[in-house]
């Protein structure tokens, strides 16, 4: 996680003043059709999943759009800051705000839009280095609108060098190959999300670390590091139109992590993880909350933030993991102590204990001054019954099953509380969320 301090300087640049706090929603009368954006000041923004919350695959759920008419006021226009915290990662933010317009019945920027790899346009560092990326979509288009210049792709790595992608006899050269081209020397890796020949992505990429980049050379065993590798999106699962949860790129990284052990006998450490339940996640969409706030010209501080998602071990887990560092965060008296406030964000008891100490490393060079101070006291999380998460396939806990028995479905680098993945609230769908947090808002009483 080395690259995190020159992420949060870079965060503490772009993040916009904030004003005093003014009156609350309690007063401004809140209720059924918003009103004119003049007559309050909103001090709330709200994060919304997309799949399983909004959409089952290209199926839009009937509650999303009848909440989103109570998102806005006459003209169109959002009367509260939303942002669309999504961990897909195949498409451009503009193409996902059209279909999101499309879908909900009201416009949407992609200012709005927040993708699992939208926090690499911070990574500057790796901006001007050769970076192998792996996922499916447009990939050279998406890393080069997030900054990077010099990209390559697993197809023109297979294409280049065509003896290595050999699992798919159909694909097999049948008279020996030398490269094509010369590629540069790779020197980073960037995981968008999951690709579709899953066997072809985890080859190339072992082999890119294995031989530091340069794939016309045999495996490097000797290395004790390999090349920084970016990894956006960890769900290991994910909920489209079958009535079960498919697999996401959290399987894909977890092919990826054993493959690597098992050839090298070392544990395969990451630069840095993005998507939800990552905390720079959160932290980057409630940039993004107040930077929609200040062009709206809202001057009151957005106080709570409320997560709204399907699954437990992203969704709830990162609001959790959020709220926590929050809290936390107004009551340390050094940024030694913030450390532990982010307690499930640390490797777990099997994984190496690098990301630890290099976190620890930050934290007591000067943690707070690094990261630019949220207005947010708080991040609250509700869960919606519409996607990955089933009331009827869950074991209640006064069934002899508590929620610390349920087997975590998270990264290999979060390690598990079971407090992380209770929800605040459980709801039908997302109109019951709005609808919640209308009637909170509106009494002025804590969620």
């Amino acid at each position: 996680m080395k690259a995190l301090h020159s992420v949060y300087r870079t965060v503490n640049s772009l993040c916009s003043r904030r004003g005093e706090r003014v009156a609350a929603l309690a007063r401004c009368g809140l209720c059924g059709t918003a009103t004119s954006n003049s007559k309050f000041q909103p001090d709330f923004g709200l994060l919304f999943d997309i799949d399983g919350v909004l959409v089952r695959g290209k199926t839009p759920i009937p509650a999303a759009k009848r909440a989103f008419q109570r998102l806005v006021d006459s003209s169109g226009q959002f009367v509260v800051p939303v942002v669309f915290v999504t961990n897909a990662g195949n498409c451009l933010r503009q193409k996902k705000a059209d279909q999101l317009s499309h879908i909900l019945g009201v416009p949407i920027s992609q200012d709005q839009v927040m993708m699992s790899h939208s926090p690499l346009r911070m990574f500057r560092k790796y901006h001007d280095k050769c970076v192998l990326v792996s996922g499916q979509g447009p990939v050279l288009d998406i890393a080069k609108h997030l900054g990077f210049m010099n990209v390559i792709s697993i197809d023109m790595l297979r294409e280049t060098f065509p003896l290595l992608d050999m699992v798919d006899h159909n694909r097999r050269p049948r008279l020996p190959s030398s490269p094509i081209v010369n590629l540069p020397k790779i020197e980073a890796v960037i995981l968008f999300g999951e690709p579709i020949r899953w066997e072809t992505n985890l080859q190339l990429i072992v082999d890119v670390l294995l031989t530091n980049g340069s794939l016309g050379n045999p495996y490097v065993n000797s290395s004790p590091n390999h090349l920084p590798l970016l990894a956006c999106n960890m769900d290991l699962m994910w909920m489209a139109e079958a009535p079960s949860p498919r697999f996401g790129h959290g399987t894909f990284l977890v092919c990826l992590e054993n493959i690597y052990k098992k050839v090298t006998g070392k544990d395969l450490k990451y630069e840095a993880l993005m998507g939800k339940p990552s905390e720079l996640t959160y932290h980057f969409a409630e940039y993004l909350i107040r930077e929609q706030a200040a062009e709206q010209g809202w001057r009151t501080p957005v106080r709570s933030l409320y997560a709204i998602g399907d699954n437990l071990m992203t969704d709830i887990y990162g609001a959790n993991l959020y709220n926590r560092y929050l809290e936390e965060r107004a009551s340390c008296k050094s940024a030694k102590t913030m450390a532990k406030a982010v307690a499930g964000a640390g490797p777990s008891s099997t994984t190496t204990t690098t990301a630890t100490r290099a976190t620890s490393q930050e934290v007591d060079c000067g943690w707070e001054s690094e990261l630019a101070s949220p207005s947010a006291t708080s991040c609250k999380s509700i869960l919606v019954c519409t996607g990955v998460y089933n009331p009827h396939t869950e074991v209640p806990p006064d069934a002899g099953q508590s929620i610390k028995e349920t087997v975590f479905h998270g990264h290999r680098d979060f390690r598990f509380d079971p407090a992380l993945v209770e929800p605040g609230h459980i709801v039908q769908d997302v109109e019951a969320a709005v609808e919640l947090i209308f009637q909170q808002e509106k009494l002025g009483t804590p969620i």
